[in-house]
């Protein structure tokens, strides 16, 4: 796999710009190492490398995706999250399993957000029958960032949405301190008052949450 990327790695450091690569650093409160490389031209170079070099085949996706997770810089956790996205119909059941290190491994909003509405949103559309299992031993981890995921993947479901184990995420986690919980819980449900404003505007009248979750929860109602 390091052969096979090498290519990629080059292009990424060649286009790096130092100056970007401080604000961008910055932005994520230097946690991460940055090259620098904007998103339009990270996503050329992407493309350009893949019909150059050709896709991973399906056994070695997860050997691609661990491989760039683990170099310092941030571009390459947004290559994985872009690649993944168009290639989700591909995943097998139990790569959940390497997809939870994703989750858990240099864990910031920027990348645990796509990795929730993206991957798992589409693994679980696939999968079904994995969500009760999952989602219910992500829950009890105590880890913000799987539980974070719970209450995300379902983004982009709209009439799909389940609104049962949605209310069963959020009354759990109701009381929690963390900001990124809080503001997922109101996340999720400002998302889904686009498509059912009545179902979230009964579940805030009869539900004890932070004035942040109420605030952006309630912010289309």
């Amino acid at each position: 796999m390091k052969t096979y990327l090498a290519p990629l790695v080059r292009e990424y450091e060649s286009h790096s710009a130092p100056q970007t690569a401080i604000w961008a650093k910055k932005y994520l409160k230097d946690q991460f190492e940055m090259l620098g490389v904007g998103t339009t031209a990270r996503r050329q170079l992407m493309k350009a490398f893949f019909c150059e070099y050709g896709y991973p085949p399906p056994g070695q996706w997860k050997d691609f995706c661990i491989y760039l997770w683990q170099l310092p810089e941030r571009e390459y956790q947004y290559t994985v999250l872009d690649a993944l996205r168009k290639h989700t119909k591909k995943l097998n059941k139990e790569d959940i399993l390497w997809i939870e290190e994703l989750i858990v491994s240099k864990s910031w909003w920027d990348t645990v957000d796509g990795l929730a509405a993206w991957i798992v949103g589409d693994y679980f559309r696939k999968f079904p029958e994995q969500i009760i299992p999952v989602t219910g031993r992500w829950m009890d981890s105590g880890n913000l960032w799987l539980q974070r995921t719970c209450l995300l993947y379902q983004l982009t479901y709209k009439e799909d949405l389940d609104t049962a184990l949605l209310s069963r995420f959020i009354e759990k986690l109701a009381d929690h301190k963390d900001f990124f919980i809080r503001k997922a819980i109101g996340w999720i449900l400002r998302q889904y008052s686009k498509t059912n404003p009545r179902w979230v505007g009964d579940f805030l009248a009869s539900h004890e949450l932070s004035g942040l979750s109420r605030r952006e929860g309630s912010k289309y109602i």
